[in-house]
């Protein structure tokens, strides 16, 4: 098979000298250029055009974001977004996301050359996994060699598996969604088409810590629903969507008639925090039968132990169908273990959200 052809555009030389010496190392990866602004690619672009760029947002004589919408407008193309750690910077990652990016790799303003060799893997995962990202959908609308895996750690690092319990119906009921690459764009289409009464909605996205508020206030500008990052103790009600904070886990627990959240500290499961399946099992022992699980749009198999879980006690399941998935990973794993009852498009999840709260 062809190598896949990558173009770093950072005006770090220290990122692009680091990200292109990794990339270049890994298996089946050419990096056919590192360049230092928007302008120098433009002029790269017109010799050779490359399957992946990797994209800094803040540079000089061009902002990423312009050059991302060019590239989307002329021939669209997967971008991973390569952005400083910074709540001042998520507004414009997360616009570059809405403008079609495929994924973000975070990177801290201090100790950078260590922190993206230690972060190797999931940067050569993400290259990779962008390649064969539908990126078409998002225009219209994470091994390196010799690096030492991180573990893969399951829910149980963070709950203890239990059988199912035989969860007594109330009146107040559930939604789970889990997603990943492609989500922010998926989210904002489910998320605006719920009217402001709506079961509360807990959600993962996976996202680095620190977007997460930001993404939260953007859905909630355009969204009748209101959206907001979670805190521990906050309520799920009815009209409310929760979004799990970065580089936390978030489980759901019951007391009484209601839903509460709790925001955990604990290791990586399946390589995220927060992760799906950690929010899916608590669903799973907390909610039961009065919950709806939505798995959607990307990457690895995050979710799909936790949505058999759910399946199997009780909850309503449905996944993203592959013609609408920037990454059909997580729902294709989820189908494959048997948690999925329902395959659905993605402009049909709203209306199966509310199918689910009329009984």
């Amino acid at each position: 098979m062809n190598p896949i052809k990558v173009m770093v555009v950072d005006d770090s030389a220290v990122v692009r000298q680091v990200v292109s010496g990794l990339l270049a190392q890994a298996r089946g990866i050419e990096v056919i250029a590192a360049v230092a602004d928007p302008l120098l690619a433009i002029e790269r672009l017109k010799k050779q055009w490359p399957d992946v760029i990797v994209l800094d947002v803040e540079m000089p004589r061009m902002d990423g974001l312009t050059f991302l919408r060019k590239i989307m407008a002329q021939r669209p193309t997967p971008v991973v977004i390569c952005s400083t750690l910074t709540e001042k910077g998520a507004p414009t990652t997360l616009e570059a996301l809405a403008a079609g990016a495929v994924a973000v790799v975070a990177k801290p303003k201090l100790g950078l050359r260590q922190f993206l060799i230690d972060a190797s893997e999931d940067l050569v995962s993400t290259v990779r996994t962008a390649a064969g990202a539908n990126v078409k959908r998002l225009a219209s609308r994470h091994h390196a060699e010799g690096v030492k895996p991180v573990p893969k750690y399951s829910a149980d690092a963070i709950l203890a598996a239990q059988a199912p319990q035989a969860m007594t119906h109330t009146t107040e009921r559930v939604v789970a969604i889990g997603t990943s690459t492609g989500g922010t764009q998926a989210l904002e289409e489910v998320l605006t088409a719920l009217p402001e009464v709506s079961p509360g909605v807990v959600v993962v996205q996976h996202m680095p810590e620190k977007f997460t508020a930001a993404f939260a206030a953007r859905l909630d500008g355009i969204c009748r629903v209101s959206v907001r990052e979670a805190q521990s103790n906050a309520r799920v009600a009815p009209g409310q969507v929760l979004i799990a904070p970065g580089g936390r886990h978030m489980a759901l627990r019951r007391s009484g008639a209601h839903y509460f959240v709790d925001v955990i500290d604990g290791p990586l499961v399946n390589r995220h925090r927060p992760s799906v399946d950690v929010l899916f099992r608590s669903v799973a022992h907390s909610a039961g039968a009065n919950a709806l699980g939505v798995i959607m749009t990307g990457m690895g198999d995050d979710g799909a132990n936790g949505m058999l879980e759910m399946r199997t006690a009780g909850a309503a399941t449905v996944a993203q169908n592959e013609e609408t998935c920037v990454v059909f990973g997580m729902p294709k794993e989820a189908i494959k273990r048997g948690g999925v009852e329902r395959t659905v498009p993605l402009q049909a999840i709203a209306q199966e959200v509310m199918r689910f709260a009329a009984g």
